[in-house]
């Protein structure tokens, strides 16, 4: 349980560092993760469980902010899913319930969700599951879909995300809270190092060359950086 909470609890990123990685606008990790005031009100945060005032993220925060920027273009306030991550969070028994091996792996999982989905009455727009047609059994939302996807997970008996693959199913750029401070690597060599070659005239056959890397994965490092820059 040690390790468990030891690499979920690692503290990595600033708020900002968050926003980056994960091409969210300015402030979103922020206001997800601590809340916000504005026109002297408080809003509380959606992922953590009150506002601490640390500026930096863990990595099982980090994994939370990746499930929510999947809900990002969903036409709601975010603050709409903090009932379902509070229940989720007393169902499972865990402080990152949306980066819980118990949710997203376990068969009881998808039941769990739907549940907890009705009993909030969450708008249809930030489903985690799928439970509007009876004739279906249920199951997990694109978008939900699209964040499993991106994680890898470590073995039993611990199973927890060690990895998150930044540029979805080609799974080429990963981030690593171990490897690099967290920063995005392709088989170990940062994407801003193999991006700067490329800026700074190198060819990506001699970039892949000088790595020895494949030629996809040169090109996935310098469109996830463009990306980051845009």
């Amino acid at each position: 349980m040690g390790t468990v909470t030891s690499l979920l609890d690692r503290r990595l990123y600033t708020f900002a560092q968050v926003d980056d990685l994960l091409g969210l606008r300015g402030s979103t990790a922020q206001r997800w993760i601590d809340g916000y005031r504005r026109q002297g009100r408080d809003y509380p945060p959606v992922i953590r469980r009150r506002s601490t005032g640390n500026p930096v993220a863990t990595w099982g925060e980090f994994i939370e902010c990746r499930f929510l920027a999947e809900y990002r273009e969903a036409g709601v306030p975010m603050l709409h899913m903090r009932p379902v991550v509070e229940k989720l969070r007393a169902e499972l028994g865990t402080r990152y319930p949306l980066a819980s091996a118990q949710l997203w792996l376990e068969p009881q999982g998808r039941e769990i969700v739907a549940r907890v989905q009705d009993e909030v009455g969450i708008e249809q727009s930030l489903w985690v599951v799928r439970t509007d047609d009876q004739m279906l059994p249920i199951d997990w939302t694109p978008p939900s879909h699209r964040f499993q996807e991106s994680l890898k997970w470590s073995s039993p008996p611990l199973q927890l995300p060690v990895l998150v693959w930044a540029t979805g199913t080609d799974r080429q750029v990963e981030i690593d809270p171990l490897r690099s401070f967290g920063e995005p690597v392709v088989r170990g060599v940062e994407t801003s190092v193999l991006a700067e070659l490329h800026r700074a005239g190198d060819p990506i056959e001699m970039i892949a060359e000088l790595y020895e890397l494949d030629v996809p994965q040169v090109v996935a490092a310098i469109e996830y950086e463009q990306r980051r820059a845009a």
